[in-house]
């Protein structure tokens, strides 16, 4: 994939090294707005002294900002937090690791992905369905009711639906969908 190089940068400047970093949300699914921010995800390596001991510090890093003009939403976890969250069967987790607009990757980021496919199940479900229902409601609560809620619960069942018929998040179904139109190129930029 071609990322903007001011993502290298942002990527760079984090304060803790990082296992991957990559691109979530809109533009992962192929139907970012002209106003859609960057969902950066990831999972960092905190030092020692910050996870050991009675009190564990920055386990999430998390920062809503404009950096060199991008809008991003930025979440990062520390590997243990990461790897607590995989385990609780999170699928939110699971598309920030499979997704294939990497910003940023090491070894052990392509290690996890083989180690996690034995880890998707189908109590991965309840994730999807729990998030769904939280969607729906919140779009029926709308007036004017907005296309982009309907959106997310659309993305969200079809996600689950994928996951559970092929146990593979590699490729996120709406952006295959809409590659298959010929409306997005491989690398999910609009054509």
């Amino acid at each position: 994939m071609n990322t903007d190089p001011r993502l290298h940068r942002i990527i760079a400047a984090q304060p803790y090294p990082l296992l991957f970093a990559t691109i979530s949300g809109a533009h992962l699914y192929g139907f970012p707005s002209p106003d859609s921010d960057f969902d950066l995800r990831g999972a960092h390596v905190l030092p020692l002294g910050n996870v050991v001991g009675l009190e564990v510090r920055d386990e999430t890093l998390q920062d809503s900002c404009v950096i060199e003009g991008l809008e991003m939403d930025i979440v990062s976890h520390d590997v243990r937090k990461f790897f607590g969250l995989l385990l609780k069967k999170n699928g939110y987790v699971l598309e920030q690791l499979y997704s294939p607009l990497i910003v940023h990757t090491t070894p052990e980021h392509a290690e996890l992905q083989e180690i996690t496919r034995g880890c998707i199940t189908r109590h991965h479900s309840h994730h999807y369905f729990g998030f769904a229902e939280t969607q729906w409601k919140l779009f029926l609560k709308e007036s004017p009711r907005r296309v982009k809620p309907l959106l997310y619960v659309y993305r969200v069942l079809l996600t689950g639906i994928h996951l559970m018929r092929t146990s593979d998040q590699r490729k996120p179904p709406c952006s295959t969908i809409r590659r298959k139109s010929g409306r997005l190129g491989e690398d999910g930029r609009r054509k």
